[in-house]
């Protein structure tokens, strides 16, 4: 066990969340939020006595001390507050090689080095290899203070459940069975106070975890489990008191794993603020059928809605065990605009074939450019406000990922390394479809999407408004507003990605690859 130097302070821990190596589409909004789990975790840490704690969000991360990279520079971070206990998020895939050189620096500097999330979770020994000393399994809040006291205290992990830890040259793992859930009504409400260097717009909050669904390609994984609605109530209401809080994105795994629960939410919500808060809230599309649920949605303030639709493609929706067909996702899509709700679609274009539960292939034998047309068309059909369309993503942990490495489909991390598994690029090799084609095809209906004419519409929809309001009303004339204005950036940011990572380059060598393996 390391020595704590405590320099006449109590010691410190230090939570950091890696920043993306690529430019993707959550860059933007980035800058404005942060991740929740690592807050709570320092929430829960900083109430341990004899310590403190704080949070450094890389993507977040405003006037503080910034290296030759211009990344957060944790030397000069280090030297200034020095940490004894570094903890790691670690739930993305795209962020691991940084956060291998966050941890390889603060072993040097002799801190104790903790990894949590998915990626770790499925991979321990990967990161113990590479500068870690502690992978915690599950919740990290629940084991964040034994974990601190043994620090201190220099006892051994072997009595903390649901961790993977290095002891006399050897990897130990303390895993039960089954990982025990924490109970989320005890957790504290998070203190955004221990973020430093932030500029916090909008405020995550979070009453589901886990996912009854089990997706083929998604990791959440676990029994659901939820706080009760006067919990998150007095949370949001704390935000709003000690923060002047007015943006809020409800980060659930799956928010209707309990309706009853967020239709009390959303009733309390507006009961006490009426419709002056904004929420963006991620919900499934059949939601649409619960009248009851999306009234009180727009009564509490939920003016955005995120929709995983995956495909718009029949065959493919049944692959990806989603329960609906296209028609569906239409009808239902035209409810949330009835409701005034702006509509995020989220797409995952070229999925590979699958077994269904019967155990028999289904092989989606449709081309490249008509499942493109596919999109387009049913882009068009629902309208859409903003879209996000990604590649499959072989995310460890997941079925998806086991499935096409039993196939030999994955390509080797020396390729396409865990920074690029972001959704931006091809991380295994397709079917029906080159890879170019589906490196190429997601970007091609983006670019359609966002398109630059869009800026001109900007100020031309700007001079009618007084004609536009009296002729259609105002929620019309904003709505193709705002989304002029999303538009043109998203436009930006595509065109900046283009730009810097040459993506050209990338897919030759993809290609050159797979050529080399063909022929053997």
């Amino acid at each position: 066990m390391k020595e704590i130097k405590r320099n006449g302070k109590w010691p410190l821990f230090r939570m950091i969340i890696p920043a993306f190596r690529e430019i993707n589409i959550f860059t933007p909004i980035a800058n404005k939020i942060t991740a929740l789990g690592p807050i709570i975790i320092a929430t829960v840490a900083d109430k341990l006595w004899g310590w403190r704690a704080e949070v450094i969000d890389e993507n977040n991360f405003h006037k503080g001390p910034r290296d030759g990279q211009d990344l957060p520079d944790h030397k000069t971070l280090q030297r200034e507050n020095p940490a004894d206990v570094v903890g790691i998020f670690c739930s993305l895939s795209s962020t691991m090689e940084r956060a291998w050189d966050i941890a390889k620096f603060y072993q040097n500097q002799g801190a104790t080095v903790i990894a949590g999330g998915y990626h770790t979770h499925s991979l321990p020994e990967e990161s113990l290899k590479k500068g870690f000393d502690v992978v915690v399994h599950g919740e990290g809040e629940s084991v964040i203070q034994e974990l601190l006291k043994a620090i201190r205290s220099k006892n051994s992990f072997s009595e903390i459940p649901n961790i993977s830890y290095w002891q006399e040259a050897q990897i130990k793992t303390n895993l039960p069975g089954k990982i025990e859930v924490s109970g989320l009504n005890d957790q504290p409400i998070p203190n955004f106070g221990l973020l430093r260097f932030a500029k916090v717009k909008i405020y995550p909050i979070n009453r589901v975890r886990g996912c009854s669904m089990r997706c083929e390609f998604c990791a959440v994984r676990g029994k659901p489990h939820w706080v009760d609605s006067q919990h998150l109530f007095e949370e949001v209401k704390w935000l709003v008191e000690t923060r002047r809080a007015q943006k809020f994105f409800i980060v659930d795994d799956n928010s209707r794993e309990d309706c009853a629960g967020a239709l009390e939410f959303f009733k309390k919500i507006s009961g006490k603020y009426g419709h002056s808060l904004e929420f963006t809230v991620q919900i499934r599309l059949e939601a649409a059928k619960d009248s009851i649920l999306l009234t009180a949605m727009k009564n509490a303030g939920v003016r955005t809605v995120c929709i995983g639709y995956e495909s718009p493609i029949d065959e493919e929706l049944k692959a990806m065990r989603k329960g609906y067909l296209s028609s569906d996702m239409v009808k239902w899509t035209k409810i949330f605009h009835s409701y005034g709700f702006f509509v995020h679609g989220m797409f995952i274009f070229g999925y590979p074939r699958e077994k269904i539960p019967d155990k028999e292939e289904t092989a989606v034998t449709i081309s490249a450019q008509e499942r493109f047309k596919r999109f387009k068309k049913f882009i068009r059909q629902c309208r859409l406000d903003t879209i996000q369309i990604l590649r499959p993503i072989p995310l460890p942990g997941t079925e998806l990922r086991s499935r096409l490495k039993k196939e030999g489909k994955i390509l080797p991390l020396s390729l396409v390394p865990w920074s690029k598994y972001d959704g931006s690029f091809v991380c295994f090799a397709p079917d029906n479809m080159t890879i170019r084609d589906l490196q190429e095809l997601p970007i091609k209906l983006m670019r359609w999407h966002y398109n630059p004419l869009s800026f001109f519409r900007i100020p031309i929809k700007t001079l009618a408004f007084p004609f536009d309001y009296l002729i259609r009303g105002w929620q019309r004339w904003y709505r193709g507003w705002r989304n002029d204005i999303f538009r043109y950036g998203g436009h930006l940011l595509i065109k900046q990605w283009l730009k810097r990572y040459e993506h050209q380059m990338f897919l030759k060598k993809l290609e050159k690859f797979q050529a080399s393996r063909t022929q053997k």
